[in-house]
């Protein structure tokens, strides 16, 4: 029972995906659009994000901290949680090791280039486990990583849901700078419209 209704919910949360992104994606291809294609414009837009995210901050806002809570992340470790995470939903999702297991972006002390660079890693990684993604294998049950298995679409769309959060999340340390987040800048408005 359980897994039908967590089953019937990733479904609807696909569908939904598919279908807020589905008039961007089809405006700039022309055409229908099918899952593989719609996860894969909404992987395009969230890689984006967060590449310019991680370097449009500078060297001494990777360590800010926009509270005293301990448990809150500094800028180097959000990004770096990031990388982390996508080599472990990517390397599932290729059904090969993953390359950064052993080597946490996320542990306090790394420096700016480390944590862009070990981002960039990632998301080569994530390019070709989308590159791979069609129709036909879009429900293909693939291991979860917690002794069950998934369909490969809802795998993947947990690389974009978690990312999409986690870019949500740097904007707040990006304001508390000052800094125009990417999304924001691209659009030419902010708040009242004012592009900022």
């Amino acid at each position: 029972m359980t897994r039908r209704v967590l089953m019937f919910v990733t479904a609807v949360a696909v569908m939904t995906a598919i279908a807020v992104l589905a008039p961007v994606v089809r405006a700039q291809r022309g055409g229908p659009v099918g899952l593989a294609q719609g996860l894969q414009g909404a992987y395009a837009g969230l890689k984006s994000n967060l590449t310019q995210a991680a370097e449009i901050v500078p060297e001494a806002g990777y360590g800010l901290k926009p509270s005293t809570m301990q448990e809150v992340r500094t800028y180097s470790q959000v990004i770096g949680h990031v990388a982390d995470a996508q080599f472990g939903q990517c390397s599932g999702a290729l059904g090969t090791p993953n390359p950064g297991q052993g080597n946490s972006l996320e542990a306090p002390g790394k420096s700016r280039a480390d944590v862009i660079k070990g981002l960039a890693d990632s998301f080569t990684l994530c390019d070709k486990a989308f590159e791979a993604l069609t129709d036909q294998n879009a429900s293909e049950m693939i291991p979860n990583g917690r002794g069950g298995q998934t369909a490969r679409a809802v795998a993947l769309l947990g690389v974009i849901a978690h990312g999409n959060e986690m870019y949500g999340v740097s904007t707040v340390y990006q304001r508390a700078q000052n800094i125009v987040p990417p999304s924001t800048a691209a659009r030419g408005r902010g708040r009242g419209g004012r592009g900022n």
